[in-house]
């Protein structure tokens, strides 16, 4: 059995790889000043990348759970995921209200995603 940990430090890895599933950390926006629909085009940008550097994609996401500091939030997010998500390859998903580890985060996600064979 083996597992691959990637960008550990002493708290988490930013992804953890184990029977070709991957397992991303929470991600958040760039710029934690932004308004929602740019904190979910930044989070989702962040999602890309680190499933890039581990062999996965958008494509191969098994299920995501979305963060939402408020849902009155939750049109503008689902906005910029609806265009983000590829057509025919919709995640298993769950989206809850939740109080943020920084009160200016407004979107947080957590995907577990396959490797792409």
């Amino acid at each position: 059995m083996s597992i691959q940990r990637y960008e550990t430090g002493a708290r988490m890895s930013r992804a953890v790889v184990h029977n070709n599933t991957v397992y991303l950390c929470g991600q958040v926006a760039e710029d934690r000043t932004a308004g929602i629909t740019e904190q979910t085009q930044t989070m989702l940008a962040k999602v890309d990348a680190l499933l890039a550097s581990v062999g996965s994609d958008r494509e191969h996401i098994l299920s995501a759970t979305i963060y939402v500091k408020d849902m009155s939030l939750f049109a503008d997010m689902n906005a910029v995921w609806d265009n983000w998500v590829p057509a025919g390859h919709a995640p298993a998903r769950a989206c809850v209200e939740a109080k943020m580890a920084s009160p200016e985060l407004l979107v947080e996600i957590s995907v577990v995603a396959a490797v792409k064979a």
